[in-house]
């Protein structure tokens, strides 16, 4: 590329990415900064008992569901590395089942397994023992701990297992050399070369459910700072108190993200290859083979129960103290067709969410192109910029997005949430997407040599002919990666979609769920009718990107 063309480029690129971040996630944050960060307005939060409570719980259900995530993928990342096992090549994708399911939407299901009549206590009064009350005052707590747990853990699961593809076995066998036992090589070896991916899928955890609106909300557990936020929306002209709660948020988001960094190291690859060293894992023979299989079937089945209850309550006539339902019908489906919040909810859903595409995709490609292909200064600083979604909650980015449009006037004749909320809604979604579209894109890019883009402009084709014909189709797979998962993730995102459409017509699908829910009698059935489709719609999604990305799927989901 001739130096005015690389330089109006580069400029162009930068202007755009600007501008994009300046709307959509600084000037939101910084709205709500303004109006938070009130000395007096915070101290009340700690004063308050109320919001002490729900920031306490909040932290508790974050370092929990981390914790527990942790104690599982650890152990089932070194057994997926280190052994051949029967159906090992099935793994990745079966792992990915957990996440066909909105945790907000699994909570429906998980509801119907822990509920009082539900299926646990029905096992329990079968056999004598008494009942418990799992979604009664403390229940709660724990419930959203483990409906949050069963949803996140394949993505730790994901970079363990990248990051113990990168270490080389020889470092392993020279400690086993020096006599070193297997826990002390697994502590002083293992261990240290895993902090990457530890740090990459443990603080996306940590600050996910930190700031999780849906499942608590869904579950009825009101005593946490984002379902106190929820609540506050409605007082924004009068009560500066939800800003405060933000800012709150914010911070210690911010705060979290550190101490992980602090905790695990730094987001990078491990320092030591592969290289040439053969593998690791162990061949097993006999009965030993199954025992893998059987472990990570044991695990499938535990994840998928809240999608098998959803499934079966989609389909249930009746489901109250039996271990399935009475009887079963298609009636859920036809009525949740036929109601005034579901195809218009998916028809605004495709809407928003093909948009998000645009930008999240549009933006990506320029991000991607600035820092791997041109390799400008300054690059880290925009790749750090793109990640930063992941580390700001999207609660923040919804709640900064309503504070800055009640602010200035002038926004409200393009961006009014109350009007429509089009555009806010679409901008959300593709800044809460833009961190795995711009690692999918930068992936390709980084195995793409550019002998063949060089060869062209040796030939005299133009930097835009270039990127069409050659960049472009060579990192194809992951450009449709990127689509897949702006588009699908959008139309399940749950806080935004709360938070930023207020009136029914222009309710998105996973407002309209919650919606439904919410209405007595057969709300919750025919909600789950719905929740059905937004599993196989995700469930397609996430096969489809396996595919494409076999083992690589796991670098999307990092700092």
């Amino acid at each position: 590329m001739s130096t005015p063309s690389r330089k109006i480029a580069i400029w162009c690129g930068i202007i755009i990415a600007t501008v994009f971040f300046a709307i959509f996630m600084i000037m939101p944050i910084i709205t709500v900064a303004g109006k938070g960060f009130d000395p007096a307005i915070v101290l009340e939060t700690f004063r308050n008992q109320i919001y002490r409570e729900g920031l306490l719980n909040a932290l508790m259900i974050s370092l929990l569901t981390t914790g527990m995530v942790c104690a599982f993928t650890i152990p089932a990342a070194l057994i997926y590395d280190r052994f051949e096992f029967f159906g090992k090549n099935k793994v990745n994708l079966m792992i990915l089942l957990p996440m066909i399911l909105p945790p907000f939407v699994g909570a429906l299901g998980f509801q119907q397994i822990l509920g009082n009549y539900g299926v646990i206590n029905t096992i329990l009064r079968g056999i004598g023992l008494t009942p418990v009350d799992w979604l009664g005052g403390g229940g709660r707590f724990w419930s959203v701990c483990i409906v949050e747990a069963l949803h996140l853990y394949p993505i730790l699961f994901l970079n363990l297992v990248t990051a113990l593809g990168n270490i080389d076995p020889a470092m392993e066998e020279a400690a086993r050399g020096f006599g070193a036992t297997p826990w002390r090589r697994f502590r002083q070896v293992t261990l240290p070369l895993l902090k990457p991916g530890l740090f990459a899928g443990g603080s996306i955890i940590l600050i996910w459910s930190f700031t999780e609106l849906g499942t608590p909300l869904m579950l009825g557990y009101d005593r946490v700072i984002t379902v106190q936020i929820f609540n506050g929306i409605t007082e924004l002209e009068s009560n500066p108190q939800p800003f405060a709660l933000v800012a709150v948020l914010l911070i210690i988001s911010a705060g979290l993200y550190a101490l992980s960094r602090l905790a695990f190291g730094s987001s990078g690859t491990a320092a030591t290859g592969k290289g040439i060293t053969s593998s690791r894992s162990t061949e097993l023979h006999g009965w030993k083979k199954l025992l893998p299989t059987l472990f990570f079937t044991v695990v499938m089945i535990l994840s998928i129960l809240p999608h098998l209850a959803l499934l079966m309550m989609s389909f249930a006539r009746k489901w109250y103290g039996t271990l399935i339902p009475e009887s079963w019908t298609l009636l859920h489906y036809k009525t949740a067709l036929s109601s005034q919040l579901v195809v218009p909810s998916i028809l605004n859903s495709l809407s928003y969410s093909t948009i998000a595409m645009i930008f999240s995709l549009l933006i990506g490609i320029i991000i991607a192109l600035l820092t791997v292909r041109m390799k400008i200064r300054g690059g880290k600083l925009l790749d750090t910029m793109a990640m930063l979604p992941l580390a700001v909650p999207g609660l923040v980015l919804a709640f900064g997005y309503l504070s800055m449009t009640a602010k200035w006037d002038f926004l409200r004749y393009f961006l009014d949430p109350i009007k429509n909320p089009t555009i806010l809604l679409a901008a959300a979604y593709a800044m809460r997407r833009l961190p795995y579209t711009v690692r999918a894109i930068s992936s390709g890019l980084e195995q793409t040599p550019e002998d063949l883009e060089e060869a062209a402009a040796n030939f005299g084709a133009g930097p835009l002919r270039r990127l069409l014909k050659i960049t472009m189709p060579l990192i194809s797979a992951n450009l449709v990666v990127g689509a897949l998962f702006a588009f699908s993730f959008s139309m399940l995102e749950v806080s935004d979609s709360l938070l930023l459409a207020q009136k029914p017509e222009y309710y998105p699908v996973t407002k309209a769920i919650f919606e439904l829910s919410q209405m007595l009698g057969q709300g919750s059935y025919i909600a789950c009718a719905f929740g059905v489709w937004t599993m196989l719609f995700l469930a397609f999604t996430l096969a489809a990107a396996t595919t494409l990305l076999g083992k690589k799927i796991g670098s999307l989901f990092r700092f």
